[in-house]
């Protein structure tokens, strides 16, 4: 899909990346287009798949969420089975936020969001230790988050001479 996006649909998705609730008519004006254009492109960018979700994002303490904990999780083996079994398991909890496959000596990544570190332990020692086929977990709790976003860069995406619409 990235070789079918324009500057306008570029700008679109950096606008709505920022505040998803801007009005079309608000988001026209500052891309310097037309409404029934912008909301065309949205359209495609939804049918399309590169606009996933459109979500409120909440402040995990304000809502008593205040560890985040990063656990890497070794599989025993790696069987047919192990590893999708694991991520159905993992992806019951919402405590897990991300899971990530990883290349080396670590097979998995999971971002975890606790109330506080005795939820975690609750957390570790009932929900995912039992998971079948998880030989070790290493786990480190987050203290300070310097960077907070959501957005993804889009430098990338100028490359293209294509114009809008």
């Amino acid at each position: 899909m990235t070789e079918n996006l324009d500057s306008l649909d570029i700008g679109i998705l950096e606008l709505l990346q920022k505040d998803v609730t801007i009005p079309v008519t608000e988001l026209a004006e500052k891309l310097g287009s037309s409404k029934s254009v912008c909301w065309r492109r949205i359209q495609r960018l939804i049918d399309n798949g590169v606009i996933k979700e459109r979500v409120a994002i909440l402040d995990q303490k304000k809502i008593g969420l205040g560890v985040t904990v990063f656990a890497q999780v070794k599989m025993h083996h790696h069987t047919k089975g192990a590893l999708p079994d694991f991520v159905k398991a993992v992806q019951k909890f919402p405590q897990v936020i991300e899971c990530h496959t990883l290349m080396g000596s670590v097979d998995f990544l999971l971002k975890i969001i606790v109330k506080d570190i005795e939820d975690y332990e609750r957390f570790f020692w009932q929900d995912l230790s039992p998971i079948e086929g998880v030989q070790e977990i290493s786990s480190s709790t987050a203290l300070t988050r310097f960077v907070d976003t959501t957005s993804l860069p889009l430098d990338h995406l100028y490359h293209s001479d294509k114009q809008p619409e």
